[in-house]
């Protein structure tokens, strides 16, 4: 595999990436040719992998014990739709502070278009009420990973007021610069104004907005030898992610597991969320698209494991006692997956956490990715390795679930 990435690192020095001998150690006594061929290589596929026990006391408290296997929050890889996850988060957390009366996730939100190349969004022929909400762009990010649902928050929150959230919790490194539609950076700084109806009454109008966030992109990060750009011509150069998207595999997990134990997670580095936001946010998270009716998805397209990467090898099932909690992310030949993992039959859990990169030619936008050859079974392996240790592993108490905190057995 040709591969060149460049990266300045930080002024504070280079961090030394992580790395646990167990972790190591587990995974290669997992004979798996695919998973073999991908740890010998850490620098061709940028592997990072995070794997989290969780252990109960008797009253249920969780306790967490991270073990890492090449991490390190100075190498980037493109998030790509991780970036969806604190998107939705925040989105949530603005409108719990805007406290108006008769506006939350479920009010119908109507995006106009205030600035060149910005659309406009007044229905939604997807949600049962025909309207858009902050309640169904989640529901469609979480189940099918969308885009247009993604710019939708991007565009509530603002870029600014993004940005400036993440930062606050103490989210540093992480940066949310664009839409997943191509734009210009000028264009990403500027949002929508949008109106939030109920039965045709205004409750609330965010008028347009302009970010004036500034972004570090001291750190210049190039990737590979070419690329295409966008108008399909190859570039015999590195492509430049300085000012794309960033969010390292830490803070990713943070995140997520701020939203399945928010107890474990100090207050500061929370989002603000009420219970029935966590309730939402579990089930959808957990939910495969066959379990939608609203959007009502084609599962042949979308089928159970197409956002549950640790499954998606040859477009697997997920098993009917095991519910997966996660954001992936794939693009540009970076795959990333964040998950917590709850097996409701053997009685245990744990959190896991991994990106790779497969892209053997080298160029970028070219849509030749060892994703299916590499990169999905890799996932896969990595899973039944973590899974099969946690079967075995001896724990003194087993977890109890809500009893809606299994997809498809309540209504959020």
């Amino acid at each position: 595999m040709l591969i060149v990435c460049l990266m300045l690192e930080h002024t504070n020095g280079i961090a030394q990436p992580k790395n646990d001998a167990f972790l190591r150690d587990l995974l290669l006594a997992n004979p798996s040719p695919v998973l073999q061929r991908v740890l010998a290589q850490p620098d061709t596929f940028q592997y990072q992998v995070i794997y989290t026990q969780i252990d109960r006391n008797k009253k249920g408290v969780p306790s967490f014990k991270s073990y890492y296997l090449n991490v390190d929050r100075n190498r980037y890889f493109n998030p790509a739709s991780t970036v969806k996850l604190p998107t939705a988060l925040a989105a949530l957390e603005k409108l719990n502070k805007l406290k108006i009366k008769e506006l939350d996730k479920s009010t119908s939100m109507l995006t106009d278009s205030s600035f060149p190349g910005q659309s406009a969004v007044l229905t939604d022929p997807s949600a049962k009420s025909g309207l858009p909400s902050i309640a169904h762009y989640i529901k469609k990010i979480f189940l099918v990973s969308d885009n247009d649902a993604y710019n939708r928050l991007y565009e509530f929150v603002g870029q600014e007021e993004l940005n400036t959230m993440l930062w606050k919790k103490g989210y540093s490194d992480a940066r949310i610069t664009r839409r997943f539609v191509r734009m210009t950076p000028e264009e990403n700084r500027h949002t929508n104004g949008i109106r939030f109806m109920q039965g045709g009454k205004l409750v609330y109008h965010q008028p347009p907005a302009t970010s004036a966030v500034k972004f570090d992109f001291s750190r210049q990060i190039l990737v590979g030898r070419a690329h295409y750009d966008r108008d399909e011509r190859l570039v015999n150069a590195p492509m430049d992610f300085t000012a794309h998207n960033n969010l390292p595999l830490e803070d990713l997990e943070l995140m997520l597991r701020s939203v399945i134990f928010p107890e474990s997670v100090p207050l500061s580095r929370r989002f603000d969320l009420s219970a029935a936001d966590y309730r939402f946010l579990h089930h959808y998270m957990a939910a495969l698209p066959k379990q939608s009716d609203f959007p009502k998805y084609d599962t042949k397209e979308f089928f159970d494991s197409y956002t549950k990467f640790f499954f998606k090898a040859g477009k697997g099932s997920v098993p009917a006692d095991i519910y997966i909690f996660n954001k992936p992310g794939w693009s540009y030949g970076f795959l990333t997956d964040c998950a917590y993992v709850a097996d409701a039959k053997n009685k245990f859990e744990f959190l896991l956490s991994a990106v790779i990169y497969v892209n053997e030619d080298g160029i970028l936008n070219d849509d030749k990715y060892e994703y299916e050859q590499v990169g999905y079974p890799f996932f896969r392996q990595l899973f039944e390795t973590i899974y099969q240790h946690e079967l075995e592993r001896p724990r003194k108490f087993a977890p109890q679930w809500p009893k809606d905190f299994i997809p498809g057995s309540s209504n959020p």
